[in-house]
């Protein structure tokens, strides 16, 4: 049975983790950025914050010591990644991560690889956006005169587009609903990450089912030699607990 597991959480997926470990008796505290202004927490012990950068949470690991890191943020998260890896690789700890898998890709989506590549495609896809890639990323998208439907969880904040419309929202959504909206705002590009999961994937359909144009960023990588596994309980095996 291993001592203290920290998981670095934010997603469903780590909270499921959270709740099947505090389940086998393993002691979890789950870190959340505090990004978000109202999270859905995980069960068991919480702390919300950043650790400040790799020297900080380096420094968390021998203070607690700590047996296990799991890596369950965001895909997109990849400071935060990075900064576990050299934290783990410091300090001697384990170092794990859990990432769902991407959504199937269907023929005709088009690609990018970052968000800014993304921005420079969008006048040649169409007028109507569907901005679905959080609100940190709205100053990418600032200078494109184009009419935008943003939805995030909070009010974003600092340069975004002129024409936007902010949509206050948390998922899961339905298909029928996202269809609804998509016609109600003539949504012709949905730009959305590749994040994964059913949380917000009813989009994906909606917009198929539209004729509307989908553009995917594609996740970053992840850095080289890191064990990545994309379920609960292969994580289980790979603390050696019982699945």
């Amino acid at each position: 049975m291993p001592g203290l597991v920290l998981i670095l959480g934010g997603t469903a997926e780590a909270r499921a983790l959270a709740k099947a470990l505090l389940d086998a008796g393993v002691r979890v505290v789950s870190s959340l950025a505090g990004r978000v202004r109202d999270p859905a927490l995980p069960a068991g012990e919480v702390r919300v914050g950043g650790f400040g950068g790799v020297d900080g949470l380096a420094a968390w690991l021998r203070d607690h010591d700590v047996a296990a890191v799991v890596d369950a943020t965001h895909p997109f998260a990849s400071t935060m990644t990075a900064h576990a890896v050299d934290a783990c690789a410091a300090t001697g700890v384990p170092l794990v991560v859990l990432r769902r898998p991407g959504w199937p890709a269907e023929p005709d989506w088009l690609w990018a690889d970052s968000l800014a590549a993304a921005a420079a495609l969008l006048p040649s896809l169409g007028e109507r956006v569907f901005l679905t890639t959080g609100r940190t990323s709205l100053a990418t998208f600032a200078e494109i005169d184009l009419e935008f439907l943003v939805r995030c969880v909070d009010p974003p904040s600092g340069p975004m587009p002129r024409r936007a419309r902010v949509l206050l929202d948390r998922g899961p959504f339905s298909i029928d609903g996202e269809r609804a909206l998509m016609r109600e705002h003539g949504v012709d590009v949905l730009v959305t990450k590749d994040s994964g999961g059913p949380l917000t994937s009813a989009k994906l359909a909606a917009a198929r089912a539209e004729g509307v144009q989908v553009l995917v960023v594609r996740r970053p990588p992840l850095p080289p030699g890191i064990p990545a596994l994309d379920t609960v309980d292969a994580v289980r095996i790979w603390l050696n607990l019982p699945s």
